[in-house]
């Protein structure tokens, strides 16, 4: 096929590679090491390359020849030979955790740098050029954070948000909404983004000893919408994990029977809502988009009605015939809510809050509270992408993959969120990764532009390939066929040729 002329730049991707070291093994498919690859679009060609991350984690491992560094779905102990008290030191030390820097999820972009990011307090800087493994950064050095999100969000001068979670605090647990600057003053040129970091506002977890888990949070122009569901981390479990042989993944949990609360920030007063909003109990991972109007916040969500997506990636399941065998007991759905931040006060109990129009309710209730219900947009889709131009503001298309019961995407689709049409690509024996979405440089509409994917074929002697394919018809543009064995991948990013500093640099 032929690649658009204007298509210049990196598309980087990351993601879980290496499950075997030595004679020892992972239990979750994201635990792998991360491995990290790109493609190089430089007039009309393209260039492929990866690498795996040489994170302290790696290396602790290669050297060892065996896992020594824990992972989520994996406890890892030190090395047996070092003598009896070290060993019982070890035990100690481990009550918060130290968190691996195997930073498999995704890519960030801090100022001119890039970073490949996890969910713990580390991320490592990388040359999107090279791929090698640069600094280790430590959130935790500028902000009391344990956990953190690799979704993170960029407002249009280039600052990042984010939200982690703060577990250290005497129990005083909760979540942090920070700021990272986009550069930092003239006089203090040698120093990182990071030094000027500032955090926004802080959430205390409605339980102080079983925080939410979350992977994404939404930003309108005026709010940021933070989701605590109730699939939550047992920080005593997690802190006596170690000495009881368990792992992390063991003292996350989901219950069925609580509510899903939301927490809407005011970026402007850096102050929560007063009023309280909830939604029946839900597992969620990522966040579409969210946007205000007239007087409401709308915010898409891709969400189920369990936790069994997380179980599905252990590796004992994923045997050769596990895409048949292994079925989903909740289908991803594409959630719609309408919250309205604006109301009438005295309005009666009971009576629905919402006035757009929308099958989504917001009930008020007795005590005050609001209990909202969702449009249901459609199902069977995950991992979703928009223009990113469009963050924050009305949107009219996802860009994502097609799940069915099994929880490995068979297809690319495009979801017209207003006309609820779906356009899809799909071919025998593929999987598709998370599509990126490329806009034109003289774009008029929110599609006009190109999806990237990388796909993996089933059978291994086929090679893989990058897929380009035009955003506004979804049709195949042209192919990048890769003949190395490529993995299939969690998350990265497309960096425009002006985004990128020269090599040299």
């Amino acid at each position: 096929g032929q690649l658009p002329t204007w298509l210049q730049g990196i598309l980087l991707r990351n993601g879980p590679g290496m499950h075997t070291i030595g004679d020892t093994k992972y239990n979750h498919w994201f635990d792998g090491l991360a491995l990290l690859h790109s493609f190089t679009f430089k007039n009309g060609e393209v260039y492929y390359r990866s690498k795996y991350l040489r994170s302290d984690t790696y290396n602790c491992n290669i050297e060892a020849n065996r896992i020594v560094v824990s992972e989520f779905g994996t406890m890892a102990y030190p090395d047996p030979c070092k003598n009896i008290f070290a060993k019982a030191f070890s035990y100690l030390s481990h009550t918060i955790p130290e968190f691996t820097d195997n930073c498999l999820i995704n890519i960030m972009k801090v100022g001119d740098d890039f970073y490949a990011t996890g969910e713990t307090n580390f991320m490592r800087k990388i040359n999107p050029h090279t791929l090698e493994t640069l600094e280790k950064v430590d959130y935790n050095k500028y902000v009391a954070v344990n956990l953190a999100t690799s979704h993170p969000h960029y407002d249009s001068a280039g600052n990042i948000l984010n939200m982690g979670t703060s577990i250290v605090d005497k129990g005083k647990t909760k979540y942090l909404l920070f700021k990272i600057p986009s550069s930092v003053p003239e006089h203090e040129k040698k120093k990182s983004c990071f030094k000027h970091l500032e955090v926004v506002c802080s959430i205390p977890s409605r339980s102080l000893l079983h925080p939410s888990y979350y992977h994404s949070f939404g930003i309108t122009e005026n709010y940021i919408v933070f989701i605590e569901q109730p699939f939550r981390l047992d920080i005593v479990k997690m802190a006596t994990a170690y000495m009881r042989g368990v792992t992390w993944a063991s003292c996350l949990a989901f219950n069925k029977d609580d509510k899903t609360w939301f927490h809407f920030i005011d970026k402007r007063t850096k102050k929560e809502v007063s009023t309280k909003f909830y939604t029946d109990a839900m597992v969620f991972f990522h966040h579409i988009n969210a946007y205000e109007e007239d007087g409401h916040i709308i915010f898409d969500i891709i969400a189920y009605t369990d936790s069994s997506l997380y179980d599905m990636f252990y590796l004992k399941s994923l045997c050769k015939d596990f895409a048949q065998n292994i079925k989903l007991t909740s289908i991803p759905t594409c959630k719609r809510f309408v919250v309205p931040l604006q109301y009438d006060k005295d309005a009666v109990v009971d009576s629905n809050l919402v006035t757009l129009p929308s099958t989504a309710t917001a009930v008020k209730e007795k005590d005050g509270n609001i209990y909202c219900q969702p449009e249901v947009l459609c199902e069977g889709i995950e991992l979703p992408r928009i223009n990113y131009n469009y963050n924050g503001k009305k949107h009219k298309y996802v860009f994502a993959t097609e799940v069915q019961w099994s929880p490995v995407p068979t297809k690319i689709a495009k979801f017209n969120i207003q006309t609820k049409e779906m356009l899809h690509w799909e071919e025998d024996d593929c999987w598709p990764s998370e599509p990126v979405f490329v806009p034109s440089p003289d774009a008029k509409e929110e599609d006009d532009g190109v999806v990237l994917t990388c796909v993996v074929k089933t059978d291994p002697k086929n090679p893989p390939f990058l897929l380009i394919l035009d955003a506004k018809t979804f049709t195949e543009l042209g192919r990048a066929t890769v003949n190395v064995e490529m993995h299939l991948d969690l998350h990265g990013m497309f960096i425009p040729q002006q985004d990128l500093k020269t090599e040299t640099e």
